[in-house]
């Protein structure tokens, strides 16, 4: 049943801004370090840029405009169907996770295909695989959190919030001793061994502790416990919520 709510998600995206949100949102990343940093310092500054700022804008921008399509009908068709209400907000993170795993490997291909043919691989393909990777499933957690500010909140109020989250996570504690208390900070803390990438933008010191690949499991096992509280807290509430 939740392939089939996944796909009936997808297909209401077709007239939204969801699926140029794919591909314009790694181009415009792309351009702007290849205009403003280029040479060596290009794929090092496409990737923060893009973990920072960009990719979770876009991937709340996607959230929201999920949660506006049912919203605008006030969830009258997700009601009349024969099918509970869980599986129909499942399917709704899992359509979004899906969307988010075809966004990064857009990127990766772009940032590998810019780096090899433009500039010069200054990070390796293996590592660049690697950091998307890490990027991919540090943010999955976002996703069920985002639909639920979306829904109870508005696109605005969620927007803002998830920003500031991420601007704070990494100016604040992303290079710091409590990174792991603050799930917005994930992300960037484990790209500083992955890609040797500090949280603002500039190359990590040899012999730094950041550099320590001590923190890249437990820090996805925290991401994907998040996910997975979110994604079953979320759940509880739209089925409640729909059944006022």
């Amino acid at each position: 049943m939740l392939p089939h709510v996944m796909k009936a998600e997808r297909l209401k995206w077709k007239r939204t801004f969801i699926p140029t949100l794919v591909w314009l949102t790694p181009i415009v990343t792309l351009l702007l370090s290849a205009v403003l940093m280029g040479g060596s310092f290009f794929q090092t500054g496409a990737y923060n840029w893009w973990y920072t700022m960009l990719l979770p804008g876009a991937l709340t921008i996607c959230c929201a405009l999920i949660v506006e399509k049912d919203s605008k009908l006030k969830y009258h068709s997700i009601l009349a169907m024969p099918i509970d209400i869980k599986t129909i907000w499942l399917g709704k993170i899992f359509a979004c996770s899906a969307w988010l795993l075809l966004i990064t490997v857009v990127f990766f291909i772009g940032i590998t295909a810019g780096g090899m043919i433009l500039f010069g691989n200054r990070i390796s393909i293996e590592s660049s695989l690697t950091g998307s990777f890490l990027i991919f499933v540090t943010l999955l957690w976002q996703i069920p959190l985002c639909l639920f500010l979306a829904a109870k909140f508005g696109t605005y109020m969620t927007i803002l919030v998830n920003l500031v989250g991420n601007i704070v996570g990494v100016a604040a504690f992303a290079d710091g001793g409590l990174w792991f208390t603050f799930p917005y900070a994930i992300t960037a803390r484990l790209l500083c061994p992955t890609l040797h990438i500090m949280p603002n933008g500039l190359p990590v010191q040899d012999g730094s502790e950041l550099l320590s690949t001590g923190v890249i499991v437990p820090g996805v096992i925290i991401a994907l416990i998040w996910f997975v509280c979110l994604t079953f807290l979320t759940a509880s509430w739209f089925q409640r919520r729909e059944a006022k």
